[in-house]
């Protein structure tokens, strides 16, 4: 018994010196990195004093109270190592750009300092390189490469040369310093970065194309497809062979049970064609002229730039959190009706000419009105009406036009045979309003939605029912037009109570102007991209209607 009582106090007491010995070390271990990281601070406070206040490294470090975030006195700290895995993993990334090149060396760099125990000199030194290649590769993942300063300076230089256009922008939520502050207080930074990458507009499927398309670039991209003579269903051709190919690599090739795979353009390749032509807003019909093989012999490369565009112009979109969005994207002609992120309707829409074109911006719909005056924009009036007025003073009269003294109730109605027109040929202002009355004349149709904005831009009717047909419509002085506003409005009307359908329709019959206010409003977008995935999940690539793909590449950063 008394053996077994000395055994037990040698075994207390050597437990309790082991653990003393423990805490004594851990002890030091904290206070030797306390001391490290207070050296580290005072070298990163006084590295950056003469650095401006607005510099990334200088926000940064005074966000992070100039406490190093990348580098421990042994190691580096698990965001260093978060932010090289998420670079190298990164399969956007050009792997020969010297983003990706700089985040190879740098890592390499680290591992050689602290396998050789390098100086506290030489770990501020990474500590600041890594802040600098983070800096670059969220402004690369999360802001993107086109120089909008450049963009708007560019279409200012439209306006000046009588093209009036905007691009309204919406900055990216992510907080690149914010994200790196959370890890410096124990958070993941690798979980930050995949969490800040924008989900909007099927960003990440767009993600996955581009890496498909890289891909395709890496195993020699697709063959040119020559033809001897327009190539309809049934004939042949050599170049048939190339044009298999071609469409097999972006998938839309899918082999049949019946197909020879020879020179003879059958079935199976038929549908082949059609669904690219589809894919890239071209009228569907399996006929392979001119303009099919233009798109068809655009580059990999080509395509690839395009995409990349595409996706940074995502990042700046407004980032829609509404149960129900209406989406207009210009170069598709397209509106898309969501709701709960599903697509519940789409109508086909007239834009704005290269010369009217219409305005990139957001806003929210608030009313309807059927049977709509059209009050007439002063700029047709200057540039289109006040021509006709001299040629022809009753040339409004046609259009069911009215010219009044201003714009109240009681504004009197002005014989236009009475007014000298040529003295607003130089566009001195003049005291009239010009309306087109409500009927089946009326520019703006029987239906119009309005979003107040400054550009007087809205969604409404129109009598000209045969532009629909056409696959590239861009016709309108900047507003957008459509094909179906009835059906829009029956949308409306199945969230809205006080919108009453079957009496709407009875209005519409007539020519008595209705208002109403909307108690759901719905968000609107309208945007301008050249490639993105739809809702069946297809890769869909338009042209570039007003030449915005070709001025912001001008000046797009490559990493």
């Amino acid at each position: 018994m008394e053996r077994t009582r000395k055994i037990l106090q040698i075994w207390v007491s050597t437990a309790i010196f082991a653990f003393m010995l423990l805490f004594a070390q851990t002890a030091t271990l904290k206070a030797n990195t306390l001391a490290f990281q207070d050296n580290a601070s005072e070298v990163i406070l006084n590295s950056l004093q003469n650095q401006s206040k607005r510099s990334f490294l200088r926000r940064l470090y005074t966000q992070l109270l100039f406490m190093p975030v990348w580098i421990h006195e042994k190691s580096l700290s698990p965001a260093a190592k978060a932010l090289f895995n998420t670079i190298k993993a990164d399969e956007t990334l050009d792997k020969n750009g010297k983003l990706y090149q700089d985040a190879l060396l740098l890592e390499q760099k680290a591992g050689e300092v602290y396998a050789k125990k390098g100086t506290l000199a030489e770990k501020i030194d990474l500590e600041f390189k890594i802040s600098q290649l983070y800096e670059g590769y969220t402004n690369y993942a999360y802001f993107g490469s086109i120089n909008w300063g450049a963009f708007n300076a560019r279409i200012s230089n439209l306006m000046v040369n009588d093209v009036s256009t905007e691009w309204v922008l919406h900055r990216p939520q992510a907080n690149p310093i914010g994200m790196l502050e959370n890890a410096a207080l124990g958070g993941s930074l690798a979980k930050q970065l995949k969490a800040a990458v924008p989900t909007a507009y099927r960003y990440k499927a767009l993600q996955k194309e581009l890496e498909k398309y890289l891909q395709i670039k890496a195993n020699g991209g697709w063959p040119m497809v020559v033809l001897h003579t327009k190539l309809k269903p049934g004939g042949s051709d050599e170049g048939v062979l190339a044009l298999r190919e071609r469409l097999r690599i972006t998938g839309d090739y899918v082999p049949c049970e019946k197909s020879v795979e020879d020179i003879v353009y059958d079935s199976c390749l038929q549908k082949a064609v059609k669904h690219f032509q589809a894919r890239n807003g071209l009228s569907p019909d399996g006929v392979v002229g001119r303009g099919t093989l233009a798109v068809l012999n655009k580059t990999v490369d080509q395509r690839i730039t395009t995409i990349r565009l595409n996706l940074d112009r995502i990042k700046w979109l407004a980032d829609r959190h509404s149960k129900r969005h209406i989406i207009i994207n210009i170069p598709d002609f397209k509106l898309y009706f969501e709701e709960n992120g599903k697509l519940i309707e789409s109508i086909r829409v007239i834009t704005g000419k290269p010369n009217h074109p219409t305005p990139i911006f957001s806003d929210t719909v608030e009313y309807i009105v059927l049977n709509p005056y059209w009050n007439v924009p002063k700029s047709i009036i200057q540039k289109e009406f006040v021509p006709k007025l001299i040629r022809n003073p009753n040339a409004m009269k046609r259009k069911g036009i009215e010219i009044r003294q201003g714009w109240g109730k009681n504004a009197k109605v002005v014989n236009p045979s009475k007014v000298n027109w040529r003295n607003y040929v130089d566009g001195t202002p003049m005291p009239f309003h010009f309306a087109q009355l409500p009927g089946k004349r009326n520019a703006l149709g029987k239906i119009k939605f309005l979003f107040p904005n400054k550009f007087s831009v809205y969604m409404h009717d129109t009598p000209s029912k045969g532009l629909f047909k056409r696959s590239k419509r861009a016709f309108s002085h900047g507003c957008v037009r459509l094909q179906k506003p009835r059906e829009l409005l029956k949308t409306f009307s199945t969230f809205n109570s006080n919108i009453d359908f079957d009496k709407a329709q009875k209005i519409l019959k007539g020519k008595t102007k209705t208002s109403i206010t909307l108690k759901e409003k719905v968000p609107v977008d309208v945007i301008y991209l050249t490639a993105w995935v739809d809702y069946d999940g297809n890769l869909q690539f338009r042209n570039d209607i007003y030449g915005y793909d070709r001025m912001q590449l001008k000046s797009f950063r490559k990493w």
